[in-house]
């Protein structure tokens, strides 16, 4: 067609089985699924001859393979794994896009012309992912990105290229199912409407399309009828920043590295203001003797500096050593690689200076930097259902990444709404005061796991003794006063974790009134009684 721009498109089958599985040391000739949102996301081979399939939730999944391997997808990973294979294709022919980890696409009048032919092109492109150790990839070629997709999907593993010759897109295209477009919505839609197959799709008036389906369905009509106009643009190359230190003989010493790195720090930090550039990401690989490769990403609230980048490499070290000189393996590579730059102009200071937020950043990067990365932390608040428990603490610096997810349903948990208990506390407590509940006899108060009382609920003391304030607004006497409960209900027993001995919490929850009027949260875990909330 005119105007359709002839496009290669190199897909390599099941990326993101090979990107995780390359990331945890497995081999992608395992049984492996890759899993996004509880669901499978790719497969290797030896999984797709169980019966495992793109879809499929993980337990089913698992009920069909047992030795499933199961991965949780990481687009970063993806990502990062897949930059070198562009690098590897850009290194013989440039104007590379990346569609998709996995999948990239360049336009094919260059390649064809430089190396005879778009066939013979397409040859050497696979015999270049070959020899760096990309098996198994294929190509399509066809007027326009969706077909030359479609075409490298569809060629034959002996093959492993399909050429789609100028002006055969829509009949190549239509015998294809409708699934291919991959808008779920849309494609559920036309199936009941009996349009199985792209030709089918296809044959429909333009604008009849637009005025059912709107613009997307529009859309997908056109890449139906084989007119995918969409340009093909190679990636701008970013520049070099990546780093290295090699070290002959190997060092074993923390100190003998970081006084190394010194220098590698500060020609990367030199070679980034050259480029109006700051690193707030900053990827830190140390190869040892063994030949392992330890790997952690560090993240700055600001940008790193030379000292910075040098503690960072000083903090690993540490934290993979046996103690803070000594290294359980000698030291013989290291790479710092800039993950994330940012144009400095973003994040310049303004014209009085950073004020308070500067200062307290660089003072607490001092401390940090004399005693050690997690000595000095910040609390982020993320899932659970106690105070405590919701509590992460996160070296200053670090992505502020709850241990348990926000997001969750955690039923049963002490929030500020009012889901459970019928009340919404008003004040709850940073950290649970320790009490005791005392009887009518003046014995302590137990329950069974029946949730059977030993006796009912008349008083109860706040610990430790002493007077002191233990959460906003509550004044803790000494253990021998005592608060007369007026009115009580519970317990709702809950059972936390149940499955794992290790975090297993079964408490039995209460709510106390006091002769002032307030009302009282109070949890029983085992034989130890806590306040954690209040209400008005």
């Amino acid at each position: 067609m005119a105007g359709l721009t002839r496009t290669m498109v190199i897909w390599v089958p099941d990326w993101p089985v090979a990107a995780a599985a390359a990331a945890t040391g497995l081999s992608p000739d395992e049984p492996i699924a890759v899993l996004e949102k509880g669901k499978v996301l790719a497969t290797s081979a030896a999984a797709r001859a169980e019966g495992v399939r793109r879809g499929q939730r993980a337990r089913d999944a698992q009920s069909r393979c047992p030795e499933l391997v199961v991965l949780k997808y990481d687009p970063v990973i993806d990502a990062r794994a897949y930059d070198p294979v562009v690098s590897c294709l850009e290194a013989i022919t440039p104007g590379v896009q990346v569609i998709r980890p996995g999948m990239c696409a360049l336009k094919a009048r260059g390649p064809a012309r430089f190396y005879g032919g778009e066939e013979a092109a397409a040859a050497k492109l696979l015999d270049r992912l070959e020899t760096y150790d990309v098996p198994g990839s294929r190509i399509g070629i066809a007027d326009g990105p969706f077909a030359a997709e479609q075409a490298a999907r569809t060629s034959s593993p002996r093959t492993r290229m399909h050429v789609v010759p100028p002006g055969g897109s829509p009949e190549f295209l239509a015998p294809l199912r409708i699934d291919v477009l991959e808008q779920p919505e849309l494609t559920d839609l036309l199936r009941r409407l009996g349009l199985r197959s792209l030709g089918a799709f296809a044959r429909l008036p333009a604008t009849e399309v637009l005025t059912r389906f709107g613009p997307g369905g529009a859309f997908a009509h056109r890449l139906a009828r084989g007119y995918d106009d969409r340009p093909v643009t190679g990636r701008e190359v970013p520049p070099e920043l990546t780093r290295t230190l090699d070290f002959e003989p190997s060092v074993d010493r923390v100190d003998q590295v970081a006084f190394a790195v010194r220098a590698v720090a500060d020609e990367l930090i030199v070679r980034l203001t050259e480029l109006g550039l700051v690193c707030t990401t900053l990827r830190v690989e140390v190869g040892t003797e063994s030949g392992r490769i330890h790997e952690r990403e560090w993240l700055h609230p600001r940008w790193f500096t030379a000292a910075d980048v040098v503690d960072r490499v000083r903090w690993q070290l540490q934290g993979s050593g046996t103690a803070t000189s000594e290294l359980m393996s000698p030291v013989v590579r290291v790479r710092l690689i800039p993950d994330q730059v940012d144009p400095v102009g973003a994040h310049a200071d303004g014209l009085w200076g950073g004020g308070p937020d500067e200062r307290i950043h660089r003072a607490l990067s001092r401390v940090q930097s004399m005693l050690g990365h997690g000595a000095v932390v910040s609390v982020v608040v993320g899932g659970g259902r106690g105070v405590a428990e919701r509590q992460t603490l996160i070296p200053w610096g670090d992505p502020p990444v709850p241990a348990r997810p926000p997001d969750q349903p955690w039923p049963g948990a002490i929030t500020g709404t009012a889901r459970w208990p019928v009340l919404a506390p008003t004040t709850i407590f940073p950290e649970p005061i320790p009490a005791k509940v005392f009887a009518a006899d003046g014995s302590l108060v137990s329950v069974t796991a029946r949730g059977d009382l030993s006796g009912v609920p008349a008083a109860f003391s706040l610990l430790p003794v002493g007077t002191t304030t233990r959460g906003p607004g509550v004044q803790v006497a000494d253990s021998n006063k005592l608060y007369p409960i007026t009115g009580w209900a519970g317990p709702w027993l809950t059972a936390e974790r149940w499955w794992d001995p290790a975090t297993e919490n079964r408490q039995a929850r209460f709510q106390f009134q006091t002769a002032d009027t307030r009302a009282w949260l109070f949890a029983l875990s085992r034989t130890t009684w806590q306040a954690q909330a209040t209400y008005d």
